[in-house]
C-alpha cells in the first residue's frame, strides 16, 4: 500500500470516522459478497454507502450520488479499476479514488499513485489501513475545498460538474478577482446572466449593485434614454429626470445582455462613455462620473461581427478584455441529471426523481434551446406527473412538444412573413397601393409576396 498516513492513525473510539459522518463513498467490485461485507463495515464508520458490480455502472452512480471518495477493484471485466480511474480523473478531477486489488504490486500502486490515484489497497483488506486511507482522502478533500469555502455562494447558483464547467468557474474567479471588462459568449439560454452573477457576486464589487439589460429588449431609440437616463422635458413623455441603468450600477457590475444587436450609432456612445467612465443623460448639458465594472454578452460571433462591419473594432477591444466560452448544454451532458433533479425540486409535483430510461433521453437530447428549454421540459411533465417516478413517456411527450414549437428559421422567416401580410391587409382593407407603400415595397414586389403565400386581397376587402 502507497500511504502517507501515520502508521497510528486510526478512527474515533466511538468506531466512526469524526468530522465525514455522512460522506458519500461509492464501492465498485464485480465480487457481491465482498461488496457485501466492505459495505456493512464502512456504514459502520458513519459513512453514506453506494454500491455498484461495474465501471460502467459506477459512472452513471457518480452524477446521481456524487461521491467524496471512489473505492474501486483494479480488476473487473469489460473495464477495469485503472480505466475507471481515468474517466472519473477526466471528468471530476478532484475526486479521490482509492484502487483495491489482491493482484497488487509495487510496481502497479506505484505506477497507480504517480496518475493521481489517491491511495492502493492489497487484499485481503486490512481494515484498520483502509479506514486510515478513507479517512486521509476524505480530509484531504476538504482541505482542498477549504480555498474556495468562502466562494460557495457566489457559484451556487450555478448548477454544474461538468469538467469544462468547473474549468470555466475556475477562470470566472480568478477574473472576477480584477476589475477589467468581461465578454461571456454562449448560445441562447445556456446561462449567461447567471455567470455575470457569479462574476459580481465573487469581486470586490459584490456589495455593490448588480444590474442587467438585455440591449434586444430595448427599442433603439429608448436605449439611450435607459442606459444613461434623460433630463425633463428632453423629448416627449419625459415629465421628470430619469436615473439611468449606469447610474443605478454605480459602484457595481452591469450586464449589458445581446450586445450584438446593438445598432452602429449607440456602439459609438456606449464607447465615450466606456472610454471617458462618464456619461451624459438625454437632454443634459453635464456629464456625470461613473465607477461601473461591465461584463457584456451575445449569442452572436463579436469576431464575425466586426468582420462583417457590423459591430465596431474599438468597441470590441473595449468590452473583450477577456472571454469566457459558456459551453453549450450539449457540450456537458453530465450536467444534465443535476440540472433535471434540480429544477424537479422547484416544482410542487408529486414527482421526486426521474426513470432511468427517462434520464437516458433527456442526456441524448440535444437540447437547442439549452438551459431554458430543460428547464421547460421539466417543468411540464411535473405538471402531469403522478407518481414519484417521471417515466420515459411524458419526456418523450413534451421533447415532441419542444421540437414543434422550434422552427427553422426559414420556417420561422415565412411564418413572419405571412402574419405581417395579414394583419397589413386588415390595416389597410385590402388596398395593394397603400399596403406596398407602408411595406416599403414595390407594387410587383408585393403582389409576388401575395401569391407566395397564397393571399387574395378580396378577402380583406
Amino acid at each position: 500500500m502507497i500511504s502517507t498516513s501515520p502508521p497510528n492513525a486510526d478512527v474515533e473510539s466511538d468506531n466512526k470516522i469524526v468530522g465525514f459522518q455522512g460522506q458519500h463513498v461509492l464501492l465498485v467490485d464485480d465480487d457481491s459478497s465482498l461488496l457485501r461485507l466492505l459495505s456493512i463495515r464502512l456504514r459502520t464508520l458513519g459513512l453514506d454507502i453506494e454500491t455498484v458490480s461495474s465501471a460502467a455502472e459506477a459512472l452513471t452512480k457518480i452524477p446521481v450520488f456524487q461521491p467524496h471518495l471512489v473505492i474501486t477493484d483494479l480488476r473487473m471485466s469489460e473495464m477495469d479499476g485503472m480505466d475507471l480511474f481515468k474517466k472519473i480523473h477526466h471528468q471530476h478531477p478532484m475526486l479521490p479514488v482509492i484502487i483495491m486489488t489482491a493482484h497488487g504490486t509495487i510496481k502497479e500502486a506505484v505506477e497507480a499513485t504517480s496518475k493521481g490515484v489517491f491511495g492502493f489497497i492489497t487484499k485481503p483488506i486490512n481494515h484498520l489501513e483502509l479506514n486510515n486511507e478513507i479517512r486521509r482522502a476524505l480530509h484531504l478533500n476538504e482541505l482542498a475545498k477549504k480555498p474556495t469555502n468562502k466562494i460557495e455562494k457566489w457559484r451556487k447558483p450555478i448548477i454544474a460538474q461538468s469538467q469544462l464547467m468547473e474549468s470555466l468557474l475556475n477562470d470566472l474567479y480568478h477574473i472576477a478577482q480584477s476589475d477589467i471588462s468581461v465578454y461571456v459568449q454562449g448560445e441562447s439560454g445556456a446561462g449567461k446572466e447567471l455567470v455575470a452573477q457569479a462574476i459580481h457576486a465573487a469581486s470586490p464589487r459584490k456589495n455593490k449593485p448588480f444590474v442587467a439589460v438585455n440591449c434586444s429588449a430595448i427599442p433603439e431609440e429608448l436605449l439611450e434614454s435607459e442606459l444613461f437616463g434623460h433630463k425633463r422635458g428632453a423629448f416627449s413623455g419625459a415629465v421628470e429626470n430619469h436615473k439611468g441603468l449606469f447610474q443605478h450600477a454605480n459602484g457595481g457590475v452591469l450586464f449589458l445582455d445581446e450586445i450584438g444587436d446593438m445598432s452602429s450609432a449607440f456602439q459609438v456612445k456606449l464607447l465615450r462613455a466606456l472610454q471617458e467612465n462618464e456619461i451624459r443623460p438625454v437632454g443634459d448639458n453635464k456629464t456625470i462620473p461613473i465607477d461601473v465594472r461591465v461584463v457584456s454578452a451575445s449569442h452572436k460571433d463579436l469576431k464575425q461581427l466586426v468582420e462583417e462591419k457590423q459591430f465596431r473594432l474599438d468597441l470590441y477591444y473595449r468590452l473583450n478584455i477577456v472571454t469566457l466560452r459558456l459551453p453549450s448544454l450539449r457540450e456537458r451532458p453530465e450536467d444534465i441529471p443535476l440540472l433535471a433533479q434540480h429544477f424537479i425540486s422547484q416544482q410542487k409535483t408529486k414527482a421526486k426523481k426521474l426513470a432511468n430510461n427517462a434520464l437516458e433521453m433527456l442526456v441524448g437530447y440535444d437540447w437547442p434551446g439549452n438551459i431554458r428549454e430543460l428547464k421547460n421540459v421539466m417543468e411540464q411533465v411535473c405538471v402531469f406527473a403522478n407518481t414519484s417516478i417521471i417515466p420515459v413517456s411524458l419526456i418523450e411527450k413534451a421533447l415532441q412538444q419542444e421540437n414543434l414549437a422550434m422552427l427553422s428559421f426559414n420556417e420561422a422567416k415565412q411564418e413572419f412573413e405571412q402574419n405581417y401580410l395579414i394583419k397589413l391587409l386588415k390595416l389597410v382593407n385590402g388596398n395593394v397601393s397603400q399596403a406596398a407603400r407602408i411595406a416599403q415595397r414595390n407594387r410587383t414586389e408585393f403582389y409576388r409576396l401575395l401569391k407566395r403565400y397564397n393571399l387574395d386581397i378580396n378577402d380583406f376587402k
